[in-house]
């Protein structure tokens, strides 16, 4: 038993750690992409402002029940120096348009059709939403989305608009 402990502890700390591209506090990696305007927008111009980036997919229900949210969000704060930046991560755009037409969000959606940014991010739930602030470093990361989950956007966001 004891052989067996061993050889769990050292395959534990063996094994290789996950070093994340978007951790807090580190700088958020640049990126441009092409929005559902057709306009290209690069989130280095944000430099300045509080952004929240939003990675979602069309087939995904939290994603769809969370986009009047945060555009809600996006209208109450823009004013202060803050945007929403929605990322689609589908390779075809057709459904998040659709999605984009349905709910009338207001922020900017952009399309990862490659999934460069996605991979960037290192996505891995969906949605995923990262907290930049006015200098460009990642201040909140949150996967996943339920109802309450908003809350703590708010927290968040208003605390680095007053920073």
């Amino acid at each position: 038993m004891r052989r067996f402990v061993q050889i769990v502890i050292f395959i534990v700390l063996a094994a290789p750690t996950a070093v994340y591209a978007v951790a807090t506090q580190a700088e958020a990696p640049d990126f441009t992409l092409e929005s559902l305007d057709g306009g290209n927008l690069r989130l280095e111009e944000y430099r300045g402002q509080v952004v929240l980036i939003n990675f979602w997919a069309s087939w995904c229900g939290p994603c769809r029940q969370e986009m009047p949210i945060l555009d809600r969000l996006h209208q109450r704060y823009e004013d202060t120096g803050f945007s929403v930046l929605g990322v689609n991560v589908e390779e075809d755009s057709a459904p998040a348009r659709k999605v984009v037409e349905k709910t009338n969000v207001t922020f900017p959606v952009l399309l990862d059709t490659k999934q460069i940014v996605s991979k960037l991010y290192e996505l891995k739930a969906m949605p995923s939403t990262v907290v930049v602030d006015r200098d460009g470093n990642v201040r909140y990361v949150h996967k996943g989305y339920k109802p309450g989950d908003e809350h703590k956007y708010v927290e968040v966001v208003k605390a680095l608009i007053r920073e």
